[in-house]
């Protein structure tokens, strides 16, 4: 699935200078950066961050939050172009797999990305998606300086050439549910999938839309031709969002606690 070609040197130490970052942005892009800004808050974690003007944080979760919908779309239409004949079940498994985290940390690996990302040695060693986020961060600052065009060229040309075998991604399989069990059991939560909607779709086939409830906290839904369909997609949906939102995860782990409270003695 990917394809070890080199785009930086690994061993290189992080930028000293906005000129050395502007080579090796270039080694890594295929262009210069005409607003270094961007990219240097895209590879700023919020560890080290500091406060900044009309109280706007200096570091990248917002490019992060940006550059995730760029991607998502800019997959989706390359891997539409490139799979002609198939139906949208797998086009959207096969996006899904191109950006999910563990991929988007291998790419951040492979293009060296990993090594110019700045955070302190406690994030390091707790985020297993620093790389992952810094390259959704990237993408956003590429669209902000550059358009819609030069983060499909990127994509396109660079990544989904250099890095990326997408018919062997397309074939790799990836069960959702099962990553969100065994998340699930590891912290001892109670998972349910409940189907929710069953109608007809294109064809008159039908549609299936399920949900997914972690201590009867909803954390995602998704659809499909099959109940088992509707659970991976629903699934994915649940690990994406756990992910992002630090407010659904103390929600799951209160409704926890307050379930595992005995009954008061009267």
């Amino acid at each position: 699935m990917f394809l070890n070609i080199p785009f930086i040197d690994k061993m290189k130490l992080p930028f000293q200078s906005d000129r050395e970052l502007r080579l090796l942005l270039y080694e890594m892009l295929g262009f210069y950066p005409h607003r270094i800004r961007y990219y240097k808050q895209a590879l700023r974690h919020k560890s080290v961050a500091t406060r900044m003007h009309k109280g706007v944080e200096g570091h990248n979760e917002r490019l992060e939050f940006l550059g995730d919908a760029i991607l998502d779309a800019i997959v989706g239409d390359i891997v539409y172009r490139h799979f002609r004949d198939k139906a949208e079940g797998f086009l959207t498994n096969t996006r899904s797999k191109i950006v999910q985290r563990e991929t988007l940390n291998k790419l951040a690996q492979e293009i060296g990305l990993d090594r110019l990302i700045q955070s302190d040695a406690h994030s390091n060693a707790h985020n297993n998606y620093l790389g992952g986020n810094a390259f959704e961060a990237l993408v956003g600052a590429i669209y902000l300086d550059r358009g819609y065009d030069a983060c499909m060229h990127f994509m396109r040309d660079h990544v989904m050439v250099g890095i990326i075998n997408i018919d062997r991604m397309a074939s790799k399989e990836t069960n959702f549910k099962s990553k969100l069990i065994e998340w699930s059991q590891k912290n001892h939560y109670t998972l349910e999938f409940r189907l929710v909607e069953e109608r007809l779709g294109y064809g008159s086939s039908p549609r299936f839309v399920s949900q997914v409830l972690i201590e009867n906290v909803e954390c995602g839904r998704g659809e499909g031709y099959s109940k088992k369909e509707s659970h991976q997609d629903a699934s994915r949906s649940a690990l994406r969002t756990l992910k992002q939102d630090d407010s659904l995860l103390s929600q799951i782990a209160e409704r926890a606690r307050t379930a595992s409270k005995p009954n008061p003695v009267i």
